[in-house]
């Protein structure tokens, strides 16, 4: 995930913004990491460079 994306996405539960946890990059891509709500507790892991943004209560 480029860290620029950031910019565009909100928590697609209740639309507030997301807070980026880093845990490790390649470059300047994020490989793993956390993007977490900012208004509500929903938090959204990022593995291989992709954002999980499916709500919590939807992953399996």
């Amino acid at each position: 995930m480029k860290p620029e994306l950031l910019e565009i996405l909100c928590c697609p539960v209740c639309r507030g913004p997301l807070t980026l946890t880093t845990d490790s990059t390649e470059g300047t891509e994020i490989l793993t990491g956390t993007l977490r709500c900012a208004k509500c507790p929903a938090a959204y892991p990022i593995e291989d460079g992709i954002p999980d943004l499916l709500p919590p209560d939807e992953r399996s």
